[in-house]
């Protein structure tokens, strides 16, 4: 298939996607769990940039969605700035912490580093709930609605539906930044350091600037999925810190398997599918999550893509042979 062919398919697919929540009935719950499917999707990117292709699992991911909230919530309050100056600065607080968590990791591998990142989100919840410059126990009131200038003409999104396009919009971006990623000699330096951390540095590449430079591009991924949070809620609190967020990323990321450019999203959209349509009650939706992510690591390690093309093997005619071949051989030796 031609690049051109690949592009108009893409830019179709793209279209298309645009209208989903109105084949979907277009009521207001629809665009709203619409607008949260990409939010928490561009969150789980970040964490997906960690997991997938360095091959690290990062607790502290949390902390770059509430950094992006935050300092939303704070510029837009506190100094009546708009979209633009509160992306902008969320984007910047993100990779000064991504910064310095990098760099305070660096060393550190494996179980280790993610005891570290873990402690990391530790304190940021403590010092949100006990912070005044941040709201404390009470949060931050009196978000603004998104408001986007455009010098000749403006931007309001009053609902959901209104704030579609920006969701939107703002994934297709994080999906074409992740594509180009792992396209990139970063991208390629970071699975080599995942995959074969010897022939890494035998092939020049420091796997601990890696680490790092990988760090600076995730975090403001995730970063900006609190930036839109903020304008989408209206409100922030030290819950945006809580343990739902990381064990929605972390089963948003391994349920349909790891790597995979749309597993992310498909996965945010299967989780908020069942907690939004299909909802047991906020206590038993958050088991139904946590149980996801256990039986996912314990027996789909590869995810619900491998265990759907391992299905279609067996089931199709070369499997069908090889069961024989395995059934043939029982017999003789019986």
């Amino acid at each position: 298939m031609n690049i051109g062919l690949q592009v108009a398919m893409l830019a179709v697919l793209a279209v298309a996607g645009y209208f989903l929540p109105a084949l979907f009935g277009g009521s207001g719950a629809v665009y709203s769990a619409f607008v949260l499917i990409a939010i928490f999707a561009v969150m789980s990117y970040g964490l997906d940039l960690i997991v997938s292709d360095l091959g690290e699992v990062s607790l502290a991911h949390p902390v770059f969605f509430a950094a992006g909230a935050y300092a939303t919530g704070i510029i837009s309050v506190r100094l009546g700035l708009g979209p633009i100056a509160t992306l902008v600065a969320s984007i910047g607080v993100a990779m000064l912490l991504a910064g310095v968590v990098g760099l305070i990791t660096l060393r550190l591998r494996e179980f280790v580093f993610s005891l570290v990142t873990y402690a990391v989100s530790v304190v940021a919840l403590t010092l949100a709930e006990n912070w005044a410059f941040l709201g404390g126990s009470d949060g931050l009131t009196g978000i603004p609605l998104f408001k986007l200038d455009l010098g000749v003409a403006s931007y309001r999104a009053v609902t959901d539906k209104d704030l579609w396009p920006v969701a939107y919009v703002m994934l297709l971006g994080v999906l074409w930044i992740v594509r180009a990623f792992r396209r990139s000699r970063l991208g390629k330096a970071a699975m080599t350091v995942h995959l074969n951390p010897r022939l890494a540095t035998m092939s020049g590449i420091d796997p601990q600037r890696t680490r790092l430079m990988v760090f600076l591009v995730s975090a403001p991924i995730t970063a900006a999925a609190g930036w839109l949070y903020a304008y989408q809620r209206a409100y922030i609190s030290a819950d945006v810190l809580s343990p739902y967020f990381l064990i929605l990323m972390l089963t948003a990321v391994v349920i349909v398997g790891r790597g995979l450019l749309f597993a992310p999203l498909i996965g945010v959209a299967l989780i908020l599918a069942q907690e939004k349509f299909m909802s047991f009650g906020g206590y038993v939706d958050r088991i139904i999550l946590g149980t996801a992510l256990i039986l996912t690591l314990s027996f789909l390690p590869g995810g619900l893509y491998e265990a759907v093309r391992a299905l279609i093997a067996r089931l199709g005619p070369a499997g069908a042979k090889q069961d024989t071949q395995i059934e043939e051989g029982a017999t003789e030796c019986r």
